[in-house]
């Protein structure tokens, strides 16, 4: 699935930094605006523990695990919705993605220079807020005007469509994101098609000092007060101290270092994984001696749809799903003591996948 996350944020808040820790792809970073020009795209492994006990269980020639896309887009600075400092450009960046991270300087550095001269995190949140709302706006005063002109033909859908285009409107009017508007599944269906980048899911990435990367500190707090209404994640990572990891030759070194700082894994690990979630995806394994491998699907996708993911013929001619859950397989050690114990299962066509399913489909084209 080609669904991506992209990572934005003021300049010199750690994005490159934190991206560079996400992906193989090596970001520039340096310590002046507009160091990103073009955006980074890196295609990243999604951790998940579940492989290694399965590839101990099956013992496979190949592990290969779930992967997602990640961006890392230049700064953005205020007046970008006018086209200031590559303004355009960047927002079109944003557009093309399915979900925002959005990082925020949460450390005191002066050696490290803020575009705006002074730490404030939720000053900043609203600064990007407000450039991406204006350039909804003008994106949905476009679609209104277009709206009204098949609406004048009789088309009861439009009707529909610019009864929440105005409200989206309204929305981004009152210093709002798109995605605060309460909508149901069809209606969200519909904003979607307008591409409002507020409308995307955002996940908050507050960037810390290492003294703070355990407990968070007041720049974090004043984070969590300001977005206690949007619905949104926030998480706490020092970009610098996942570099530090990431420097480290060995396995046993980097537990090391962690153990140091209290933490039970590397905060990308978290970070990943959240962005999984946020996309609104999930994991089904197909596990033989040839390949253990994890298959990337929308949360809510049926059997065949999960089967198109690993070949189109697959759905296509979809007769049934084998399905067994991983706790159980894991538990009864073998596909065979998984039937044994009548917790093997043949699923249909209507069958919707849960994040875990162990999946054998039967096709026929």
């Amino acid at each position: 699935m080609s669904l991506k996350c992209g990572i934005v944020g003021l300049p010199n808040v750690g994005k490159s930094t934190l991206f560079n820790c996400l992906s193989n792809a090596k970001a520039q970073s340096a310590n002046y605006p507009f160091c990103t020009i073009e955006p980074n795209i890196g295609t990243i492994s999604v951790p998940d523990t579940r492989l290694n006990r399965l590839e101990e269980i099956v013992n496979p020639e190949r592990v290969v695990p779930a992967t997602m896309e990640i961006v890392d887009i230049a700064g953005l600075v205020k007046g970008a919705s006018k086209g200031e400092g590559l303004g355009n450009q960047f927002l079109a960046n944003i557009r093309e993605t399915d979900a925002i991270i959005h990082v925020l300087r949460c450390f005191d550095d002066g050696n490290v220079v803020h575009v705006d001269g002074s730490v404030d995190p939720v000053r900043d949140k609203e600064v990007i807020d407000t450039e991406l709302q204006l350039k909804d706006l003008e994106t949905i005063e476009r679609k209104i005007t277009s709206l009204a002109r098949v609406i004048k033909s009789g088309d009861k859908d439009a009707l529909k469509e610019n009864e929440l285009a105005l409200k989206a409107k309204a929305t981004l009017e009152a210093g709002k994101s798109v995605r605060s508007m309460e909508m149901d599944e069809k209606e969200e269906a519909i904003v979607r098609t307008f591409q409002l980048i507020t409308s995307k899911p955002v996940l908050y990435l507050c960037n810390v000092d290492e003294g703070s990367v355990k407990t968070g500190n007041k720049h974090v707090e004043a984070v969590k007060a300001a977005v206690s209404s949007e619905n949104a994640e926030v998480l706490v990572i020092g970009a610098k101290i996942e570099a530090d990891i990431m420097d480290l030759e060995t396995y046993e070194e980097r537990r090391m270092f962690l153990d140091e700082l209290g933490l039970e894994e590397p905060g990308v690990n978290r970070l990943i994984r959240s962005s999984y979630a946020l996309l609104n995806l999930q994991t089904y394994f197909t596990a033989g001696v040839k390949e253990v491998r994890a298959w990337t699907v929308n949360v809510g996708a049926t059997a065949p749809q999960a089967a198109a993911v690993i070949h189109t013929d697959f759905e296509k001619g979809f007769i049934r799903a084998e399905v067994m859950a991983y706790d159980d397989y894991v538990n009864y050690g073998s596909e065979a003591a998984v039937k044994e114990a009548g917790k093997f299962r043949v699923e249909g066509k209507e069958y919707v996948v849960s994040d875990g399913d162990i999946m054998h489909f039967r096709f026929n084209v």
